[in-house]
């Protein structure tokens, strides 16, 4: 393996009184490019971004990582010449919660290309700045109604660190990410790690879905004590909620659908309550039916280059 530490470059306009300690900072991993239902870690990531003021604090070399021909970035042409180019970028930001508890920030295109290097280098780079937990972002389409709270899976190198939440499934095999590799890899360092995988309706995958992204930064403050700003997405998720209604609500075969759906996630809640927490598994779809579907949605999902923060 080529060093992990070329593959990054820190930065250097930051004066030293402005890089506060990071000892125990959460890394929060929010790249795009794999499953993302209802595009929930994009609106997740984009208001850890913007709204907490978030800094460049160490960038990737992303002609190493990224294959441009399988995710082309946008250029803009006008009447005769280029005038811009989506310049994609991964790279991690510092910053700040609502009591100005830094943390960071791993945002940007997946690497497509050198995947253990890249979990090494941010490997070491959690360690260069003695990191605590690292929690990943995911969303992923389920078999659930939109007229039911939404539902998370935790996952994480200790079961400790998801206390509280309950298994949704119990083995099912699915592509891989870089995230989930770094997850992993971490784990066997011996360093905490978890993540989690919000559940968005498969009818509401393809559009956003706020709800789920709300979910995501409620869960990371649950497991982290990090304070952050939601209010702009639970306004979001109220709107989404009243114009899915109402769109449903014009199309019969669509309420027919929803009512079902409410009707194997109720059961499978019932079933839940009781002393056989598998006793019902009416709404999910079992291992296989998961796997074939995150295959589909990764087959139909276009992949835009990653975003920093708002200019």
């Amino acid at each position: 393996m080529l060093d992990p530490t070329d593959l990054y470059e820190m930065a250097d306009d930051l004066p030293e009184d402005a890089l506060p300690s990071l000892t125990g900072a959460v890394l929060v991993q929010a790249m795009t490019g794999f499953v993302d239902a209802g595009n929930a870690t994009r609106l997740a990531r984009e208001q850890l971004l913007e709204k907490h003021d978030a800094t460049p604090l160490v960038t990737f070399d992303i002609d190493a990582l990224l294959d441009y021909r399988s995710r082309r970035p946008t250029m803009m042409f006008v009447e005769d010449h280029w005038e811009s180019y989506e310049e994609p970028t991964l790279a991690i930001y510092l910053a700040k919660d609502g009591q100005s508890t830094p943390f960071l920030v791993l945002a940007g295109p997946e690497p497509d290309l050198q995947w253990e290097r890249f979990t090494a280098a941010v490997a070491g780079i959690i360690d260069q700045f003695q990191l605590g937990v690292a929690v990943g972002f995911n969303s992923i389409p389920m078999a659930v109604p939109h007229t039911r709270p939404a539902g998370v899976t935790a996952h994480a190198s200790r079961r400790d660190l998801i206390s509280g939440y309950e298994p949704w499934l119990q083995r099912v095999q699915v592509p891989a990410s870089a995230g989930h590799l770094l997850e992993y890899r971490l784990g066997q360092r011996g360093h905490d790690a978890m993540g989690f995988a919000v559940h968005v309706p498969h009818y509401l995958a393809q559009t956003d879905y706020p709800d789920a992204a709300e979910l995501l930064l409620t869960s990371l403050s649950r497991s982290t004590g990090l304070l952050l700003s939601t209010d702009e997405l639970r306004t979001s998720a109220a709107a989404v909620r009243i114009e899915v209604d109402r769109q449903i609500a014009e199309n019969a075969d669509a309420v027919e659908l929803v009512q079902s759906l409410e009707q194997q996630y109720d059961a499978f809640m019932r079933g839940r309550s009781g002393d056989n927490l598998l006793a019902q598994t009416g709404p999910l779809p079992t291992a296989e039916e998961l796997g074939a579907e995150l295959e589909r949605f990764l087959a139909n999902q276009s992949n835009p280059p990653g975003e920093g923060p708002a200019a």
